[in-house]
């Protein structure tokens, strides 16, 4: 008797035993159980960015509302400073800037509240534009380099979206002789980079003395080189920067075009754009669009003028350009 007890005592062990390792096998083999390691989670694939056009955004049409008579103006500025063909002799170029035309009640200003109001648009070589809002104080350019520069201005209103009447833009063009350290950016009066003068000829440093200017943001390298009037000239302007909130819902392409007129408005030549190298789009009418569809993150747009065959028309490289804007949401 006592036998058949040890008996069954050693057979109830032996099976406990076999299923603890078939438990420990299946833990191994499957993954689950309470010893077994999390797997790591998928990671979401980001959703596909699919750009639209769409109407000018609620909030801008307010502003317009807002502004009444004054978002039909007609503004004509003039180079004061520097002359156009002018040779200049140092680092400091100081531009001065005179405004008539319809004005209507636009004037440049900053609102301290909002940050924003009706603005120039400043163009050095082929930079992104810097915004200058008191004509009443010369806009500094610091240390620019020895050689050939453009200069071009347009009028704009507070969400950047330029004047396209006659007068409202100009250009000059001019030389400078004993610049600044070409291993040195350009920058404002307030020490801000305004271009990047590393594939500039060297040259010795020149003094600069600071002066009470708008506030400007930093730009990326030129790829422009001397323009010819004679040509048409596509001048970037929009989008530009960071995007965030509102903002971010619909971004804006918005140019000035010199000589040269659109499909739509009765021309030959069309404004090329593509976002982040993909599909290429037309704009066929010489007015702003509005773009959605942005996800977060950095893009980069591209904008050229082409003629009716899809070749695109060269004027010492600005007449294609690619900026890099970032979107937050």
């Amino acid at each position: 008797m006592k036998l058949s007890r040890l008996a069954l005592l050693a057979c109830a062990l032996l099976a406990a035993t076999a299923l603890a390792g078939c438990s420990s096998d299946m833990n191994a083999n499957t993954g689950g159980g309470a010893n077994a390691a999390a797997s790591p989670a998928a990671t979401p694939t980001p959703a596909a960015q699919v750009l639209t056009q769409t109407e000018r955004p609620q909030k801008i049409k307010d502003q317009m509302a807002q502004r009444g008579a004054e978002d039909e103006a007609a503004p004509a500025l003039k180079f004061a400073e520097p002359r156009d063909g002018a040779t200049l002799t140092g680092s400091t170029v100081k531009v001065r800037l005179t405004l008539a035309g319809d004005l209507k009640g636009y004037k440049p200003h900053k609102d301290p509240a909002t940050g924003m109001g009706n603005h120039i648009h400043i163009i050095l070589d082929n930079q992104p534009y810097e915004a200058y809002y008191n004509l009443d104080t010369p806009f500094e350019l610091r240390n620019v380099s020895e050689g050939q520069h453009t200069l071009r201005v347009f009028a704009s209103r507070p969400w950047h979206e330029s004047y396209k009447n006659e007068g409202s833009f100009q250009m000059i063009t001019f030389m400078v002789k004993g610049g600044g350290d070409a291993s040195k950016p350009t920058t404002t009066g307030t020490g801000e980079k305004m271009a990047d003068n590393k594939s500039a000829p060297a040259n010795a440093n020149a003094s600069a003395t600071p002066a009470a200017t708008p506030e400007s943001k930093d730009v990326q390298p030129s790829t422009g080189g001397s323009v010819d009037r004679a040509k048409p000239l596509l001048t970037y302007s929009r989008p530009k920067g960071e995007y965030k909130g509102d903002d971010a819902s619909a971004i804006m392409i918005d140019f000035w075009l010199t000589g040269a007129k659109l499909q739509g408005d009765g021309g030959e030549y069309r404004v090329r754009y593509s976002v982040d190298g993909g599909e290429t789009k037309y704009i066929d009418k010489w007015e702003p669009i509005w773009l959605a569809g942005w996800t977060a993150g950095t893009h980069k747009v591209k904008l050229e003028l082409v003629d009716k065959s899809g070749n695109p028309v060269d004027n010492g490289g600005y007449n294609t350009t690619t900026r890099e804007i970032t979107v937050v949401k």
